[in-house]
């Protein structure tokens, strides 16, 4: 069974910066694009960052300029440096993977648990 697990969120001020981590574990798979949304309260899921297995890459209008997608392809992991950090960043954020197991033909849709960001002075 593949899991992916995100790490690296908390509590920081307007203006300052995380670095979130999604690794990707498991046995006998190969991993596609790797993608971040996020969600915050009463609002709907919003791609964050998209990086294909080859690199390249695509933001969210409301990120472009001051988050940074980036990935380990030896590790299975992606990262997403945040600066510039606001209020409006404040959300769940998710990381989400293609991936294909074992013999299949298909890469299907894998997503982590999510991992809180709060910004806030």
């Amino acid at each position: 069974q593949v899991q992916l697990v995100e790490s690296g969120g908390g509590l920081v001020q307007p203006g300052g910066s995380l670095r979130l981590s999604c690794a990707a574990s498991g046995r006998d798979f190969s991993v596609g694009a790797m993608t971040w949304y996020r969600q915050a309260p009463g609002k709907q899921r919003e791609l964050v960052a998209f990086i294909a297995s080859g690199g390249i890459t695509n933001y969210g209008d409301s990120v472009k300029g001051r988050f940074t997608i980036s990935r380990d392809n030896a590790k299975n992991t992606v990262y997403l440096q945040m600066n510039s950090l606001k209020p409006e960043d404040t959300a769940v954020y998710y990381c989400n993977a293609d991936i294909k197991t074992g013999t299949a033909l298909r890469f299907n849709a894998y997503w982590g648990r999510g991992t809180q960001v709060t910004v806030s002075s």
